[in-house]
């Protein structure tokens, strides 16, 4: 049977951080999983749960969220088709960063971790490569944190649009100039720490300046390097280049 796309996707990346061999490719290919579509703005799962499988994105968008007594939440980080967006849920099943729908057609397959944990046990290069997923991850969240903790509103919106765009293009599912966003305003003051009414204007205005166009879901960047300047945008935390390869 041939291999899902979502998965092909899944290996590819892994293979811009990681080098495997045709055997470890086929491995991952062979997983397989149960495919699911979650309605916009649906938790996928909820902070404390306890869980069996990991969500590999198929298409739309997700979102890691952490979320206060009150319900306000914080999102953390957003993934596209082709992340498994809690592969660390395989070593802390109880999870405490849950995951929520960001797009009004976000589907997934549910993975099981048994047959994960059984691929690492059997390829040791794959546990490194997933390994080393999770610490790009890692160092896509300290990012963020400088993000809402340092620069100012315009900054961080920028820099959120030029990461988004550039793992778009890498991906294969657009250009860093132009892709499509699957989150709303509101969603995206979640993820930058600002009120909706202040994201809507901190957008109105980079649009006025020509550095961002977004009409629906379509984003448009008409002048990449200015508006990377802006946001103080260095693409080098994604880990997506060939200096991060198998360890001999």
């Amino acid at each position: 049977m041939p291999s899902h796309p979502a998965f092909e996707l899944f290996v590819r990346k892994l293979c811009e951080r990681s080098r495997l061999t045709d055997d470890e490719r086929r491995a991952i290919l062979a997983i397989d999983g149960q495919e699911v579509e979650i309605p916009p703005h649906r938790d996928i799962v909820r902070p404390g749960e306890v869980t069996e499988f990991s969500c590999l994105v198929v298409s739309g968008m997700a979102a890691r969220f952490g979320q206060l007594p009150d319900g306000t939440r914080q999102i953390t980080a957003v993934y596209i088709p082709g992340d498994m967006c809690d592969l660390y849920s395989l070593m802390l099943p109880k999870v405490e960063w849950a995951l929520q729908a960001l797009s009004s057609r976000l589907t997934i397959i549910k993975v099981p971790h048994r047959p994960l944990l059984e691929l690492v046990r059997a390829y040791p290069a794959v546990a490194e490569a997933f390994w080393r997923d999770c610490v790009a991850d890692a160092s896509i969240l300290s990012q963020w944190v400088v993000n809402v903790g340092r620069r100012d509103a315009r900054m961080r919106t920028a820099h959120l649009f030029c990461e988004i765009g550039l793992r778009m293009e890498k991906a294969g599912l657009g250009s860093r100039t132009a892709f499509q966003l699957s989150a709303i305003q509101s969603q995206l003051a979640d993820a930058l720490g600002m009120t909706p009414v202040h994201m809507n204007r901190v957008i109105r205005a980079l649009r006025q300046d020509n550095l961002l166009l977004v009409q629906g879901r379509d984003v448009q960047v008409p002048d990449w390097d200015a508006l990377a300047a802006v946001g103080g945008f260095d693409g080098a935390y994604l880990e997506l280049d060939d200096r991060w390869r198998r360890v001999e």
